[in-house]
């Protein structure tokens, strides 16, 4: 019996049921017909997560009909299709191996006229966690927030008691055509509701025709975190998503030398002279460690001004051409051939979906207009392109190839949110009612906005071909353009622009008062879960200049380099003091590993994550504790809730100490002071020596070593190091009567005079040092005896 027979169980059976269920193993999904509503429970727990769920244009009575049903991406499931009246459905589909049930709304126009849809809420639900409302919280685009107190969330919505984590995640698989939010509430009764809404502008439905909205998924979990994981690898399957490999490297745009503190040298572009000097230091002493390319910012490009040299509103827009008396007077394709020379690749900044209508580079037809016909003109971005105009198609693939033919292979493409000719209300977090859709219809009126900006970025992709970086920027300048480039996209700013200055982080939660070093790791915690799923999340640079100060640096580099966002400087590298780049050089290349943020559900700024690697033979965890606060704090947590193992005993080390942490079990309890960060690499302690910690990375083994094993009475693995820099293990274990014997490394790397010397050995632990003239893998052993 195939699995579409075995789900399709009814509670009756029957067409003309009242009550109908289908499940897989993991939930069983039901409607009753009497009062119009559904119902989802976790069988695995026995939870009815979902109660009283109402769909738009269901009425009592309706009955659903129950079939097999077959999607692209999930393959074989099945189906209540339950009816609006005469014409249209609501179809609740669930799929084997998939943990949501998925809500896809089907409105039919019967008239005999077109039918405008602005808006659509295809469901509203209430949530049960076993526990009053006032125990639980909701986490979105907003942030963390009390149920009754979250704005709504753009893409998805997690309700989550803090106590367990256990939560549901409601969540938008598609953006094709319009833009998915959800709100909480609590209901007249107490209980937590949801409500589902669909914003499009305008979607016009023909007469006699009809049309599927975008689809909503609702799933329930015991920690709500893997919900949300799992929500964003759904996500990556239906949009089949393959990122271009995660990059380190550098933006212009914050650059103290030839940057917006020196407007005479380039503003935020630099200059052709400064970008040899910057790419020379840089190809020297940090490509060795992952730095693989510059990014040039505002000011490169030409384009219309003012009669007095100043800008129209905003950048100039002439990005086909350099600016002949501008920074870079030899053209940027002879930039591109400089930074190649030097094994580093050339990106370049541009806003690709908007310009100023008063330049008479570009047609007036191409704009588009609001209601009463004025220009769609927003501060700072311009007025939007008519991206379904052919003419204006053109245009993309033209700007995108030559951009290309000038040797850039990394595009940083800012203000998104004019391709879907929508309003620039930076900062946007929580949900803000725009009026998406005031504008006067596309060239194509069947597109909708959301559609026009994804249908740019296609564009973009067909003239920038395949191998070229897409960087998004930003969401918060219109949160539209949050779910709307998912798979459109290799990485992209998931906020405002940050500063190297310190914040109160409950202001920055709040509202924007100007970028800080906070800025990037709130918005980033909130979405820690697309990154390396659906894209890279950019939190903008880290910021270890003199002018900051070693704990701050330390703390934001750290932070992206344990979350594993995307890695980006914009100091003045070449002016840099030694422990400065030591930083920079200890928190690049980025892992690939899993981090989570330990109290995501406990307070707006995580200040507990656990990276885990279980992907090598020994299981590597880092437990990365920040501090963001101005004054000291002690961090603690049961080992179980931060993901490690009850009962266990744990080595620790301290990366910036450069010193061993007391060894811990079943709690970890470490003092932290104000606005710093400490980075522990820990083990399970064994009935032998453990490597713990390596000096390469913040992440102290999980981007070096591979193959770790004990065998007899030697350790032994494979460290990638780095040419001429000094290479440090840090092994524990020696308390119970291991001592030290002899180091080695393989006859190959002898060869290639490869060193290796044990340090004094310290209370249980010991060091060993290696050193080689090349970046290579290297195979030791360390030998023990008793």
């Amino acid at each position: 019996m195939n699995f579409a027979r075995l789900s399709l169980l009814l509670m009756f059976q029957g067409s003309l049921a009242l009550g109908q269920e289908i499940h897989t193993d993991q939930i069983a999904l039901g409607y009753d017909a009497a009062s119009g509503t559904f119902s989802a429970t976790d069988r695995i727990t026995g939870r009815c997560f979902v109660s009283q769920g109402r769909l738009d244009r269901v009425e009592p009575g309706a009955v659903a009909t129950m079939k097999e049903t077959t999607d692209p991406v999930f393959g074989l499931g099945s189906q209540l299709a339950i009816p609006h009246g005469t014409a249209g459905e609501t179809r609740l589909e669930l799929y084997p191996g998939l943990p949501f049930l998925l809500v896809r709304q089907v409105l039919a126009n019967t008239g005999d006229e077109e039918l405008d849809v602005r808006h659509a809420v295809p469901a509203t639900f209430a949530l049960d966690l076993g526990k009053d409302s006032s125990g639980l919280v909701t986490m979105g685009t907003a942030g963390l927030k009390p149920v009754a107190k979250n704005p709504g969330s753009y893409l998805f919505l997690t309700l989550a008691d803090p106590a367990t984590r256990e939560g549901v995640v409601a969540g938008w698989l598609t953006h094709e055509r319009g833009d998915g939010v959800l709100f909480s509430n609590i209901g007249k009764l107490g209980a937590v509701e949801f409500k589902a809404q669909i914003d499009y502008g305008h979607l016009r439905i023909p007469a006699g025709k009809s049309e599927t909205l975008e689809t909503l998924l609702i799933g329930h979990f015991a920690d709500a975190r893997v919900g949300e994981e799992l929500f964003a690898d759904v996500l990556k399957r239906q949009h089949h998503i393959q990122l271009r490999p995660q990059v380190n490297g550098y933006c212009t745009w914050y650059s103290e030398v030839g940057g917006l503190t020196d407007p005479k040298r380039g503003a935020g572009a630099l200059n052709e002279k400064d970008i040899v000097t910057l790419a020379d230091f840089a190809a020297k002493e940090l490509k060795p460690f992952g730095f693989s390319f510059v990014q040039i910012d505002d000011e490169w490009q030409d384009g219309a001004t003012n009669p007095d040299g100043s800008r129209v509103n905003g950048p100039r827009r002439g990005f086909t051409r350099h600016k002949p008396d501008g920074p870079y007077p030899s053209g940027m394709a002879a930039t591109a051939k400089n930074l190649a020379a030097r094994g580093l690749t050339t990106g370049i900044w541009f806003l690709p979906f908007a310009a100023n209508h008063q330049d008479q580079d570009f047609p007036k037809e191409w704009f588009m207009q609001r209601r009463d016909g004025m220009p769609y003109e927003t501060t700072w971005g311009g007025t939007s392109f008519d991206l379904t105009r052919p003419e204006v198609q053109d245009y993309l693939r033209q700007l995108a190839g030559t951009i290309r033919g000038w040797g850039i292979k990394y595009f940083k493409m800012d203000g998104l949110w004019t391709g879907a000719c929508a309003e620039q209300v930076y900062v946007n977090d929580g949900y803000l009612d725009d009026d998406l859709g005031n504008n006067k219809p596309f060239h194509d009126p069947k597109v909708t906005n959301i559609e026009a900006l994804r249908l740019g970025l296609k564009t973009l992709r067909e003239g920038a071909g395949p191998d070229v970086f897409f960087s998004g920027c930003n969401t918060s300048q219109n949160m539209r353009s949050l779910g709307a480039v998912i798979g459109l996209v290799d990485s992209m700013r998931i906020g405002p622009d940050n500063g190297f200055e310190w914040q109160d982080w409950r202001k920055e939660t709040m509202h924007f008062e100007g970028g800080g070093i906070i800025t990037g790791p709130v918005r980033a915690s909130r979405l820690y879960f697309l990154h390396g799923r659906v894209w890279w999340n950019d939190p903008d640079p880290a910021y270890v200049r003199p002018a900051v100060k070693l704990e701050h640096a330390r703390l934001l580099a750290s932070w992206i380099a344990v979350a594993g966002q995307f890695n980006l400087s914009s100091d003045w590298l070449p002016g840099l003091p030694p422990e400065r780049l030591e930083i920079l050089k200890r928190c690049m290349p980025s892992h690939a590993a899993q981090a989570r943020p330990i109290d995501y559900f406990d307070t707006p700024m995580p200040s507990q994550w656990l990276l885990t690697d279980p992907s090598q033979s020994s299981r590597r965890d880092v437990l990365g504790l920040y501090n963001w606060d101005s004054e000291d704090k002690t961090l603690a947590c049961d080992t179980a809730k931060a993901g490690l193992k009850a009962g266990t005993t744990y080595h620790a080390f301290d990366f910036w100490a450069n010193a061993p942490a007391p060894d811990f079990v079943d709690r970890f309890e470490f003092a932290v002071p104000k606005e710093s960060c400490r980075i522990l690499a820990l083990r399970a302690v064994e009935d032998h020596p453990v490597l713990v910690s390596t000096s390469r990375h913040v992440t102290q083994g999980i981007v070096d070593v591979t193959g770790e094993t004990w065998s007899g009475s030697t350790l032994s693995a494979t460290s990638r190091v780095v040419a001429g820099d000094a290479y440090e293990l840090r092994i524990a274990g020696l308390k119970n009567g291991w001592k030290p014997g002899e180091v080695r490394v393989s006859a190959e790397d002898q060869a290639a005079n490869v060193s290796i010397a044990p340090l004094p050995s310290e209370d249980g632990w010991l060091r060993v040092k290696i050193l080689s003239k090349d970046s290579r893998e290297v195979k030791w052993t360390v030998g023990f005896g008793k």
